[in-house]
């Protein structure tokens, strides 16, 4: 969602940095920049004008102008407000531990994400250990609780439905549900408008003061725009909600509303929903949020997707890898994990610089250039998977046939899991005794520039 954005800031910082020393005339025209890109993100005005002021009066604070590597210094500042912007520091889920069960509301508009929203937070607390249950309190909209119902079984969680169209008492009955049913945890999903009105908000009151939540979270559609800052700032009066979960924020809108909560209500984002399935909705995160927009990449977050996905098994694959070599087979398994991990375009976001590599780097790997190494793989004997080099030109004909392609996208193919053989062919020997000198470091850099280059080393 903010690529735009970030392409305008980067190349905002690269015209910095071919300077050698900053005037006050370079950050004025640096500020105006910065400005307009914001506004062009549909960044509230507001918002953008405190923003700017604030950069702008430390950027040129002698510090700065005066240091050694004044642009980096800019780069500091705009990254220190741009996080202070998004919130600062994590706001995490607080839940009452004298308590059972806790009640998480879910309030906002028609169309936010709400029902969506209330499965995801359900998958994310049952991971955690949580015992939750979904309350379908949205009475107004047809097929509601169907809905509800139906992602409440995917994941595997319980949903609490009711009787008759009155929210206030599905809701409570919900807690009564929970208490019965030994579940610690009840997220009630309430009804939304296409707009704001009177009956909505009475209703969300309603349920508020009856079953008195432990959380009361906003589901905020990252699509909506400027308009986003009275739909917020409606709510906080009205119902005073703890928190933002912020959805649809893998879409291609410009995302500046995201931007704007924060400042405008003083509500913390404290989720983002980054795809349609249930494990998409991540814990925000203010200061990587800032960095990723900023061209430096979320390392962390890799790491941390990473840990996720990983099990025993894959550990014991890693070690038969550098013992045996790498097969077809061990290709499949690293492409369906990068899927697990959110898909390519998520993961080369994190990576500082890599977004902008693979859009500017002609043949850069990309995910249906993944899907169609799948479908090569799939047609594929067992032997030819765990033995590729067996593969001759009559063989290369037949799966070409068999999957779709044609002969030089599997030859294609063949080349990459030789140059991955190789590169597992290096770790290895980094891995041996005495291995880790100079010729550790040459590996290392040759992976680097291929990654550099958007050449993916599978």
């Amino acid at each position: 969602m903010f690529n735009s954005l970030s392409d305008r800031l980067q190349d905002t910082f690269e015209r910095l940095r071919c300077k050698g020393r900053l005037t006050e005339d370079d950050i004025n025209v640096a500020m105006r920049e910065i400005r307009m890109a914001l506004l062009e993100a549909d960044v509230n005005y507001r918002v953008v004008k405190e923003f700017v002021g604030r950069c702008k009066e430390k950027c040129l604070a002698a510090d700065v102008l005066d240091s050694l590597t004044p642009a980096q210094n800019v780069v500091r500042v705009v990254l220190d407000e741009l996080t202070v912007l998004l919130g600062s520091t994590d706001s995490k889920l607080t839940l009452a531990q004298n308590r059972t069960p806790n009640v998480i509301m879910l309030v906002g508009l028609q169309g936010s994400g709400k029902t969506t929203a209330a499965a995801k937070l359900a998958y994310l607390l049952k991971r955690e250990g949580h015992s939750p249950l979904l309350a379908a309190c949205d009475t107004h909209r047809p097929a509601a609780a169907d809905q509800l119902a139906t992602l409440g079984g995917e994941i595997g969680v319980a949903v609490f439905r009711g009787e008759g169209k009155d929210a206030v008492a599905v809701a409570s009955g919900a807690i009564q549900e929970a208490v019965d049913h030994l579940n610690d945890i009840v997220i009630v999903d309430t009804a939304g408008r296409l707009q704001i009105d009177e009956e909505m908000m009475e209703e969300a009151v309603a349920i508020k003061r009856a079953v008195r939540p432990d959380q009361v979270l906003m589901v905020v559609d990252a699509m909506t725009g400027q308009d986003i800052v009275n739909v917020v700032t409606e709510f906080a009066n009205r119902v005073d909600f703890d928190g933002v979960i912020m959805s649809k924020l893998d879409g291609d809108a410009r995302g500046g509303g995201a931007l704007s909560v924060r400042e405008v209500t003083g509500k913390p984002i404290k989720f983002v929903s980054m795809g349609e399935k249930p494990d998409s909705l991540e814990v925000f995160h203010p200061d990587r949020m800032a960095k990723r927009i900023l061209g430096m990449g979320d390392v962390v977050g890799i790491i941390e997707q990473a840990q996720k996905v990983a099990d025993e098994q894959q550990v014991a694959d890693a070690e038969r890898m550098l013992r045996e070599g790498f097969t077809m087979d061990d290709l499949l398994s690293q492409m369906q994990q990068i899927r697990k991990m959110g898909g390519l375009q998520k993961l080369m976001g994190m990576i500082p610089g890599m977004e902008r590599a693979m859009a500017q780097a002609p043949g850069a790997m990309d995910e249906s250039q993944m899907t169609r190494m799948e479908a090569i793989i799939h047609s594929m004997t067992k032997e030819e998977r765990a033995r590729p080099k067996i593969i001759n030109g009559q063989r290369r004909r037949r799966i070409a046939q068999g999957s779709g392609r044609s002969v030089q996208e599997v030859n294609q193919l063949i080349k990459q899991w030789g140059e991955m053989n190789k590169m597992m062919g290096k770790v290895k020997g980094m891995m041996q005794p005495g291995m880790g000198g100079k010729k550790g470091r040459r590996a290392m850099q040759q992976m680097m520039r291929n990654m550099g280059g958007g050449r993916m080393p599978f």
